[in-house]
Order: structure tokens, then sequence, then C-alpha cells
């Protein structure tokens, strides 16, 4: 079907800094799915460069024509795992360097491509989306400084808060959540496992992230629970009012698997908290489902918990950065996102709808039907 329809222009893929292994993945199943409509399989990837001089500062470049195409910017902004060189010191990128460089990137591109879509799975300040007191609101103003740059579409995944995207509401955005990709992981990795109300149970370990785990519940056919945070407003830790207590809002847990489903794991210590708290109440198997598994405070925590029969796996997908050390851990099960982000980019490049895409729960229905034959 999408050989009969033509594309919006040619097909380009920029993976910038950090992002060459997911870029490479996601180009190979464009150039195999090229191959079957009768198409040369060329690879989409755009040559670039982000060259530093010696106090730090870059410059963007593209390194082959771009006009006319439709150009796809994969950013991974909080990949620590690559540096520069700064005065003679081998610096860590950090996301406000990961954001130059893909400004620099469309910049360079001089207006010459016939559309630009950047796909940052994580958003650039995702978690610094609404203002409490006189504070900046940066999300909002690296949205409306990509729309300015010419950006059509943003896509990213399980946004922090999608009301962000208010901020340029005449603009593409899209907030993708990997719910069919978890969930195939955890039949897959788990033959035992019995998706049934009596044996399983949906727990969301904070108020914000209830809209979530209200779908997992809905296409799983599961009930719900909820930890609700009790934080001390007095005061600021590591930029965050620190959290007293967990409080428990939900049917029993004796004897259910739970999973327990989180958009992000930032040090771990929540998760680990609410994981505990549900162990007490007498929960079976704990399995967390993250997007974005960053785990800045290191890995002792969860090897520690995993030792203690707390947690039995944690899923996180390869959107963002993962060291070698996490994907050795035999608690830890990766979640490959590349197919569905090439699924997203060849359908947009033949301008059809994502709708098909973004709701997955008839694919959802089929794996979890056939899990119960």
């Amino acid at each position: 079907m999408l050989s009969e329809i033509k594309e919006i222009g040619t097909l380009g893929l920029i993976g910038m800094r950090g992002c060459e292994t997911l870029s490479a993945k996601i180009d190979e199943f464009l150039r195999g799915w090229d191959i079957q409509s009768g198409g040369d399989g060329r690879s989409v990837l755009v040559q670039y460069a982000c060259p530093r001089f010696a106090t730090g500062e870059a410059k963007g470049m593209i390194l082959e024509s771009v006009r006319g195409y439709d150009l796809y910017i994969l950013a991974d902004v909080l990949n620590y795992g690559v540096t520069f060189q700064m005065y003679g010191i081998d610096v860590p990128m950090s996301p406000d360097d990961h954001f130059q460089d893909l400004k620099r990137i469309i910049a360079a591109t001089n207006g010459k491509a016939r559309r630009v879509t950047v796909i940052m799975p994580l958003l650039y300040e995702g978690r610094q989306d609404r203002r409490y007191a006189r504070e900046s609101l940066d999300c909002a103003l690296a949205l409306k400084e990509l729309t300015a740059m010419g950006v059509t579409n943003i896509i990213t995944f399980d946004a922090h808060d999608a009301a962000v995207q208010n901020a340029i509401p005449l603009s593409g955005f899209e907030n993708v959540r990997p719910a069919y990709q978890m969930i195939k992981a955890l039949i897959r990795t788990n033959e035992d496992i019995a998706v049934d109300p009596s044996r399983m149970m949906i727990v969301s370990p904070d108020e914000g992230g209830m809209a979530r785990c209200i779908y997992y519940a809905a296409v799983m056919g599961i009930n719900l629970g909820m930890c609700y945070k009790r934080r001390d407003y007095t005061r600021i830790v590591n930029g965050r009012n620190p959290i007293v207590s967990h409080e428990f809002l939900g049917s029993s847990l004796e004897g259910r698997d739970v999973i327990l489903i989180d958009d992000i794991i930032a040090s771990g210590e929540s998760v680990l908290t609410v994981v505990k708290d549900l162990k007490q109440r007498g929960a079976g198997r704990v399995f967390i489902f993250a997007t974005f598994g960053q785990f800045s405070a290191g890995l002792d925590g969860f090897d520690r918990a995993y030792e203690e029969g707390l947690i039995e796996r944690v899923y996180t997908t390869n959107l963002i950065y993962q060291t070698q050390a996490l994907l050795d851990r035999k608690w830890h099960c990766g979640v490959d996102m590349s197919k569905y982000i090439a699924h997203i980019i060849r359908v947009l490049n033949f301008d059809m709808s994502l709708s098909n895409l973004l709701d997955p729960s008839e694919r959802i229905d089929k794996v979890l039907h056939a899990a119960r034959k």
C-alpha cells in the first residue's frame, strides 16, 4: 500500500551523538522495508559533524545535501556516556550540551529540508514542565525554540506531563507510549505469567502516573492500585521535596503479582521504597516497567533488592543511554524500540495517520489472547 503513495520528501535520518546504535537499527528496518517495496534499500542515515574548539564551543555541519528531504533527527539528551574536550579536560555531555548540538544541526540545514521532525524520546527538561513559584519553564521554552527554528513535528515517549504541548498548540507533538512492547516483553520472559485480576495487579508509584497505569489496567483487564507520596514541602533536597512516606490505595495485594509502572527510574530510591511497602502488604512477584532507566544513583540498590527477593525484573527501553553494567544485570530486561520508531518514521514519510500506531490496544489484546491459550 505504501508503495502506491508518494513520499513527501527523500527520507533522511540523523542520529545525534549517543544515538548511533539505535539509529543504525532503525536504518536497518527502513532499508529492509524499502527493498520489500521494490526500492534499492539505500541507507537513510545522513552524515553530520559537531566539531568543537578547545574552549568547548562548537558548530553543526551537515556533510551532504538535504535539500527537499523529509529529515528526522534522533536525540538522546540524557546520554552522559559521550564526552567532549574542553581546555584539555574530558567532559561528559550534559542535557544542555545535547540540546545545543541538536539546535546546531537544525540550523545547519539552512532551511533547505522540506520538513524537519525531531524525535526526542526523553523530552529535554521534561520534568520542569510546570511552575510552582518564581521559576523557569524550561521544557516549554525548549519546544518553542525548536518550532521557531522550523521543526514541524516533535515526537517524544512517555512525557512526564504531555500537557506541556500546550506551549506549541499549532505544531505537531506526539507523545508515544511503549505499552505494547512492555507487555510483550513481560510475557516473552515469564512463561508462567498469569494476566488475570485474581492473580495480578497494576500499581502506580504516585498520583502523577495514574493516567498511564489506568491504560495498562484497562487493556490488560486487571485491577489498579496507587501509592500516594506524602512529601515535605517545607524543604528541597536534590531539586525536589523529599518523600516522608508512601500510602497505598487499592484492594488486597495478598499473593498477587504486581506490575509497578513509571515513566522514569532516576535514583530509584522512591520506587524501591514502594516495592518494600508492596511486599510488606503481601504482594507476590514485583515487575517494574520504566520507559527510561536512568539509575542516576547506580545499580547497587536494585542489586540488593533482587538478592532479597523484592523485585523479579525491571523492564526499561533502549530509548536512552544504557550502560553495559545495566545490560548485564540478571534483573534487567531491555525492551527494543527501534522497529517501532522505524514504523513511525515510515508512516510519517508517506504523510499518513499515526492513529493505529499510537493506539496499540488491538495488538496488546492479540498478545494477551495468545498467552492465555
